[in-house]
């Protein structure tokens, strides 16, 4: 079983949050958005940081247990621009990803951590930028097992994006009940995951604190 949580921090926002998340001894990765990268501790807990973005004003980090798994590389990798990043510069990475080896299985896999163009980009243009993080992923290591999380800024017409991941062999899954609550207009599921060779057993949504996002808890098996 594999256990992750996902959360995006809120410009940095909710990152006192982050201690009480780890917590649980049985969490084994944490991908973060909208971090500070250069607040990041080197811990959370018993999780170790694997890299963050440099160059990203909402940046992105990933934290995994050293005790379960050997972490081969991490890459950030920048995605199709949207006007808003053009014009404000947020975020010039959108994806950091790291390929591990689980060894309590011998797993090969690879996990990232997503943070979708805003609201004010265009849905097909989220869709250009999920398809380009999978196969960036799948370039660090082949056919890799791999699991994407984040903030996907999708709050609407979710069942052509199921369609669109699925066609190219991936499943994507949201979570029990809505991530997003700040604006009244744009309430649901932000934030979610898709999966290449993995079963998602659940997606649970967890309290609310100081962000305007929820985190996720992902729980997943392997096929």
């Amino acid at each position: 079983m594999l256990r992750v949580i996902s959360y995006n921090l809120r410009k940095n926002h909710a990152s006192d949050e982050l201690v009480e998340l780890a917590k649980d001894a049985g969490i084994d990765l944490l991908c973060l958005q909208e971090c500070d990268a250069a607040e990041l501790p080197e811990t959370v807990g018993h999780l170790h940081l694997a890299d963050s973005t440099k160059g990203n004003r909402l940046g992105l980090a990933m934290y995994y247990r050293r005790d379960r798994f050997t972490a081969l590389e991490t890459k950030a990798f920048a995605l199709k621009k949207s006007m808003h990043d053009r014009m404000l510069a947020p975020a010039h990475e959108r994806l950091i990803a790291t390929r591990l080896i689980d060894r309590e299985t011998g797993r090969n896999l690879a996990i990232a951590s997503f943070h979708a163009a805003p609201l004010t980009a265009s849905n097909s243009l989220r869709r250009k930028q999920i398809h380009a993080a999978h196969v960036e992923m799948l370039s660090m290591g082949g056919e890799l097992v791999t699991l994407m999380v984040g903030d996907f800024n999708y709050p609407f017409f979710k069942k052509n994006l199921t369609e669109q991941v699925n066609k190219t062999g991936y499943d994507l899954t949201m979570s029990d009940s809505r991530t997003y609550t700040r604006y009244k207009v744009f309430r649901g599921h932000f934030d979610f995951a898709t999966s290449l060779g993995l079963d998602i057993t659940n997606v649970e949504t967890l309290p609310r604190g100081k962000s305007d996002h929820m985190p996720i808890l992902i729980s997943a098996e392997y096929l």
